[in-house]
């Protein structure tokens, strides 16, 4: 969803909310023009850094939600926008400091639609060769793909012979990549990363979205029990044994 010319010159200025749709709370209020609510709900924005707002943006998404957004006043020069920005922060103000742990990763709140998939998703039926990998502690700080493909302490003969990568939070796949090429984890092979001491001896990734067909195999269902052992010290699992690597 997008507004078109002939709206965005009628909205002018305006004040938004962005709504967790799993639980109903307003977790961002802000103004802006043109597009900046759509950027804003999808993590389009450019952002000094990680913080809980864009942390939230992302539960939502890799949740399987959109987040829900209201526009609260429209037509309005950049002052007005700001006094009402500031009016609406009072009537939701825990709004832009949503606390760290705010969700119960077992039994918290939770979008019924998240009940269900948590306890009746269907289990996965493997019918590729995959490296299933968790990204529960890095997926709300950065992008899925990256917190899927790097970097993990991997043979690459064997990771170089799998076929696809599943990305599971909560033992819940996600989404699926396509290795391209597997790289030892080096700041020259993954210039983007910050990479350290703890990253020598691991490989990573260069990938692409999997296919469409092989997306509706696996997203949104359910990791199978055998292969979620709670306490292993690996998030990373081969299909082929189900045997930590």
């Amino acid at each position: 969803m997008t507004f078109n010319s002939e709206v965005r010159a009628k909205l002018k200025f305006y004040v938004y909310r962005l709504i967790d749709p799993r639980n109903g709370e307003t977790f961002y209020v802000g103004k802006g023009k043109d597009n900046r609510v759509f950027d804003h709900a999808n993590c389009q924005v450019d952002e000094d850094e990680v913080n809980n707002k864009i942390r939230t943006i992302r539960e939502i998404q890799n949740s399987g939600f959109v987040v829900t957004h209201v526009i609260h006043r429209h037509g309005l020069d950049e002052k007005t926008a700001l006094e009402v920005e500031a009016s609406v922060m009072d009537a939701y103000p825990a709004s832009t400091n949503i606390a760290e742990g705010h969700h119960s990763r077992e039994r918290g709140v939770m979008h019924a639609q998240q009940v269900i998939e948590k306890y009746g998703a269907e289990y996965a039926v493997f019918r590729h060769s995959m490296l299933v990998i968790t990204i529960n502690r890095t997926a709300k700080d950065i992008s899925t793909y990256d917190a899927v493909r790097f970097a993990w302490r991997l043979s690459l003969i064997n990771a170089s012979a799998t076929d696809y990568v599943l990305a599971v939070i909560e033992g819940l796949i996600v989404d699926v990549f396509e290795p391209v090429e597997w790289l030892e984890a080096t700041k020259d092979n993954f210039p983007d990363f910050d990479i350290g001491e703890q990253d020598a001896g691991r490989i990573g990734f260069i990938g692409e979205p999997a296919p469409d067909h092989v997306k509706r195999m696996y997203i949104r269902r359910r990791i199978p029990e055998n292969m979620r052992k709670k306490g292993a010290a690996s998030p990373v699992r081969y299909t082929a044994n189900y045997q930590a690597v």
